[in-house]
Parts: structure tokens; sequence; C-alpha cells
């Protein structure tokens, strides 16, 4: 761990928060986090760096007194404002909590009630409850709040709009400490530029103490004051150079088509009786073995494109084929091959993981739904899925909230592959990884996708990994393709 503080910013003010020697592991387990030393001062943005897995998130949650079950303090001290989290009395932690350190999580969109519009989620922790107020709170947070974003719910939102959501009712608080992991992953690389003036801004138009969890060095050069790195004892990368054998749906053989095809989609949804368009004639061809990649702003439509294809956004118009057959627009109405065959691994990986099954629970049931490997087979399937994404076979027994972000990542890319699928749709599957293991990710999707003719479909804001690892590209802008073609030509890096 080393902290490399920017010349241009004085220390000379106490320090909100002061970490001392902080070591946090499961009992009797596995170190979350290394012992580590970091102060955090107002005004002031501090990153934390390191490899997936290295107790970036796990540093995050201490600082609002919210361990992973079962993990414990086990070494160093903790002061936040004067206080240690993890020992207050449950009133005193909610209080820190409501009024003074704000936590937007990786996940920020697992955090919104669905049911709630943007004006009440964001009103019903603001200080002036008052309709400005609330419009003032998202254009801060870079929000266009004449499009009648206020009146949207967080479904009919993109990624980088719900991040932003949850940074303004974040900021509703008033809190003297803002923290959060990871928050420009999954966002084109202007939006990260504006995120990160945003972050500079809010610390010292606001005197916060501005904490990031993240895996981008630019965001962390460019905009933080100062950059803690965090080193595990134990840095797993995924490897690729043994690929265990497909299971036995794909052993079979892929079936030789015409690929999936979507034509002249129009997607859009429903908030009462409106409804906002999301794809406006949009069409999309993946040829069988093919690499393609849809890129475009945030909010552009293309995680709704990739749910179309899955089979997880019905709410459209157009036509979908598999292999030159029609495709079923909803997943329920596809058969057991056809869903098979095609899989997707969200940006968010909690809305794959159920939070009360193991990892291995949650690796056994796609491998019973579509194998026919015997019981006593289904561990030593699961390690070697483990092994392809780079993780220990002893994660196999984690619950999701006991890893990290990445971590979390890795699994969803496993259940996915633990179908043995024919195409892949892939949606921003690497923006929670560190380069190293984000590369070993993908080169593992490339092998898998030659060794096994696999389509593989990828949505990112990474055009340099889009040009290194896919073949075509689709352009996608305001719910519409402008252009399709080899990736790179139309993605010169």
């Amino acid at each position: 761990m080393n902290d490399n503080p920017s010349p241009a910013v004085s220390d000379t003010q106490p320090p909100l928060i002061t970490v001392s020697g902080l070591e946090i592991r499961f009992h009797e387990g596995p170190v979350l986090l290394p012992a580590t030393t970091v102060r955090m001062r107002a005004g002031q943005v501090t990153a934390l760096m390191g490899s997936s897995g290295c107790g970036k998130t796990t540093l995050l949650r201490a600082l609002v007194g919210h361990l992973p079950t079962g993990a414990a303090v086990t070494a160093g001290t903790l002061d936040v404002l004067g206080r240690t989290p993890h020992r207050l009395p449950a009133e005193e932690l909610r209080t820190l909590r409501r009024s003074a350190v704000a936590y937007v999580g990786q996940d920020p969109g697992s955090a919104l009630n669905p049911r709630m519009t943007v004006r009440r989620l964001v009103t019903e922790l603001a200080d002036a409850p008052a309709d400005e107020t609330v419009r003032a709170l998202l254009a801060e947070c870079r929000l266009p709040v004449d499009t009648g974003i206020v009146d949207r719910r967080p479904t009919a939102l993109s990624g980088g709009q719900q991040r932003r959501v949850a940074l303004a009712r974040a900021l509703a608080r008033n809190p003297r400490v803002l923290l959060l992991d990871e928050p420009t992953a999954g966002l084109d690389a202007a939006l990260r530029d504006e995120i990160g003036h945003l972050l500079r801004h809010l610390a010292i138009s606001r005197n916060l103490a501005v904490v990031i969890a993240t895996h981008d060095p630019y965001l962390a050069d460019t905009y933080a004051d100062h950059t803690t790195r965090l080193t595990p004892k134990t840095s797993p990368a995924a490897r690729t150079a043994n690929v265990p054998p497909a299971s036995s749906a794909t052993t079979a053989g892929s079936p030789v088509g015409d690929g999936i095809s979507a034509q002249e989609i129009d997607a859009f949804f429903r908030d009462g009786r409106r409804r906002h368009p999301v794809l406006t004639g949009a069409a999309f061809t993946a040829a069988p073995g093919s690499a393609g990649a849809i890129v475009g702003p945030s909010g552009s439509g293309k995680t709704t494109l990739l749910r179309v294809l899955a089979g997880l956004h019905p709410t459209h118009s157009g036509r979908l084929t598999l292999d030159g057959r029609p495709l079923a627009a909803a997943i329920r109405r596809r058969t057991r091959g056809q869903q098979r065959r095609i899989q997707l691994v969200p940006q968010n990986p909690l809305d794959a993981l159920n939070p009360r099954h193991t990892v291995a629970q949650q690796l056994a049931r796609p491998l019973r739904l579509h194998t026919d490997l015997p019981r006593s087979a289904l561990p030593g399937r699961i390690a070697e899925l483990l092994d392809q994404v780079g993780l220990p076979a002893d994660h196999a027994d984690r619950y999701p909230d006991e890893l990290s972000g990445g971590q979390r990542q890795r699994v969803s890319i496993a259940r996915a592959l633990a179908a043995g699928p024919d195409i892949l749709l892939c949606d921003e599957v690497t923006s929670a990884l560190d380069t190293d293991t984000a590369t070993g990710v993908m080169d593992l999707l490339t092998r898998l996708r030659e060794d096994h003719h696999m389509t593989l479909v990828l949505v990112s804001h990474e055009h340099q990994l889009v040009a290194r690892y896919t073949d075509t590209v689709h352009l996608l802008e305001a719910g519409r393709i402008t252009g399709s073609g080899p990736a790179a030509r139309l993605l010169p890096v």
C-alpha cells in the first residue's frame, strides 16, 4: 500500500477520516483488507486503487460500519469524524449514515426503488424537499432536468443515469464525506471526464472529503489529490492457458446457421400510460462464431438492445430470429434450448446473483438445467469454472456480499459460461475489473469463442478493448444504429 499526495493540495487541515494499519478478515478465513493506512481530508479527492479483490470496497464499507457478514477488524484503528463506525450502537450508526457519511455503491441501480420516480427518490432524502431543490441536485449531477427525467423510474434510466441519480440522493443529505465505489465504471470517456470534474467540484464547493474506489488510472491521476494503492496478500489473475473442456451442451456441437438477428426494433419503457422510446428502428446481426461490439454514449440504448436479444426486454416491436427462425420476444416463451444458447452477463452482477445463495449454488443451477453432469461431478466443474475466471476454488462457499465488485462480475461470467452458450451477450463485463484481470477475461472469452464457435457480443466504452477483441462494431446513438462495419475502421486507436 502506497500513498502519493498531490503537491498542489494543502494537507495542513486535520483529516476527517484516519485509517491506521486497518486489517479486516473473515474469522479464521481470508484477509479482505490488508493492513492499510490512509488519511482523507475535506476539500480533497482520495482514490483507492488496486487489483480486483484487494479490499477497496471492503474499506469503503468499513467507513460506514457495514462489514460483510462474518468479517471483523483484526488489526489497526479507524476514525470517521471522531467515531469508530463498527463499534457504534445501531442508532448512532444510522445517524452517522443519514447526516454525515454518504455511500454510493458499485451497483447503484440495485439501491434505487424501482417503483419510485426520480423525484420521489431524491425528495425522500432532501433536507428541503421542494421541486426546485430536486431539480438543482439533478442538474448539479449533470442530469438533463428538462427531459422529464424527474418523473421516470430507475428501470427507464441508463446505467450512467442511475449512478448520477444515486449521487444526487447522496448529496441531498448534505454529507461531510462522500464515498463512491467505481463511479465511472461503464461510462463513456466524455461522461467519465464529466463525472471526474463533478467530483472535484463537489469536493471544493461543498468542502467534502470525496473517496473513490476505482480501477481507472486516468480518473485517479487526473482528478484525485491522493492515490492509495492496496495490494492483496494473494492476487489471483484470470488464467487462460488451460481452458477446461466445455460442458456436454457445448461439445455436442453448436448449430451452424445464420446466427442471431434483430430487425426494425422499436423498444420503450412504460411509465404508467406513457411510453419512453429507447430504440428506434434498430437492426443488429451477429453471425455464428463472430465477435461484435455495440458502442455509443451512455443512455444510447446499448443495454436495452442486449436485453431485447436475451428476451429480457419484451416491450418492443420488430423481428428477432435465431438461425433464420423466429425467436420469441419474451424469454419465457423460448424453448429450453434457446434459453441455454443465449446467455447475458449484465453490467451489474447483482442483477444476476442471488444474495441468499453461495457461489457454488449460483453455478450449480445452470449446470443442472443445461448439462447432463451427474451430481457428483458438479463440485469439480464449479471449481473449473471459477479457475477459468481467475477465482480460487474456495470462493465457491462465499456469498455475493462477501465478494468485491470485480469478483462478483467474474462469478457472473462463470454463471453464464456454465450453460455452455452459443451466444454470449456481455454488458460492460470488464468495467469493474483492473487492467490485467480484464485482459485475462477477454482472452478467455476469445479462446472459448474460437474453440467452440461461440458468438460474442460486447457492449463497452473501452474502444481499445473493442478494437482488439472484436471484428465488427455497431455504433448506437439516441436509440438508432448510425453505422456498422469493421472495428479497426470505425474505432481507430
